[in-house]
């Protein structure tokens, strides 16, 4: 007897391509048909969640991570009906606060002037637990930021500081849920994943341990028996 399998998108955050979802896909090969959306097109959350939804199947399943969680809620802002259930990993649903925004500005116009230097060691400590920084997850983040380049970072970035505040949007999300995030994510801490846990009834909560920002990289095996649980429930 064959299973059909559940349609899976993948949404990654920013600087991360389909590399970031691979493992993940791969260890849910016999559940899901997934497919990866391309968030680097756009200079808004609403145009990313409008050109993902113009490709994707009629109902999915949403897999989101950072800034592919920003698109997540805008997505069930616009189609609430296509969306079966849904999985954020490290991301937020507070719009910027005036700190990170000066922060992602001034990089911004760094990069205006100068060349893009994607993901670098400097900042790798930022995105993933300290036993990743020096090592294959490391050069992975690196390699993609490398391929997603400068020009797309400009638009993602636009897109993170002006996309709305998505806390209202909590209370209407009505599908079975999954919310987790590294111990050790600077980024979005673990008060932010609880904030979205406590606004959307029924969901999980999970907090991987001897991790950053980056769980679908940095335990990949982790990551997937989550999401395999979170697709059999």
């Amino acid at each position: 007897m064959t299973t059909d399998l559940a349609p899976l998108l993948f949404l990654p955050g920013l600087l991360n391509d389909a590399v970031l979802w691979r493992a993940s896909i791969d260890a849910l090969a016999d559940r899901a048909a997934a497919s990866v959306a391309d968030l680097t097109l756009d200079d808004s959350v609403a145009a990313m969640a409008r050109r993902t939804l113009a490709v994707a199947p009629p109902r999915f399943g949403l897999v989101a991570l950072s800034m592919g969680g920003y698109v997540a809620f805008e997505i069930l802002r616009q189609a609430p009906e296509r969306v079966t259930r849904l999985a954020l990993f490290d991301t937020a649903a507070a719009p910027e606060t005036t700190e990170r925004a000066a922060t992602r500005r001034q990089g911004m116009d760094q990069l205006k002037v100068g060349r893009f230097a994607g993901v670098t060691t400097r900042l790798l400590p930022k995105l993933v637990h300290a036993s990743h920084v020096h090592g294959p997850v490391g050069e992975g983040v690196k390699a993609m930021a490398e391929r997603v380049g400068g020009a797309a970072f400009l638009r993602q970035q636009r897109a993170i500081l002006d996309r709305p505040d998505s806390r209202p949007t909590l209370a209407t999300i009505r599908v079975p849920t999954l919310v987790a995030v590294g111990a050790d994510d600077v980024l979005t801490p673990p008060a932010l994943a609880r904030e979205i846990h406590q606004g959307i009834a029924g969901s999980c909560l999970h907090v991987l341990d001897k991790c950053g920002h980056l769980p679908p990289l940095e335990r990949p095996e982790a990551t997937g028996a989550l999401l395999r649980e979170w697709l059999e429930a």
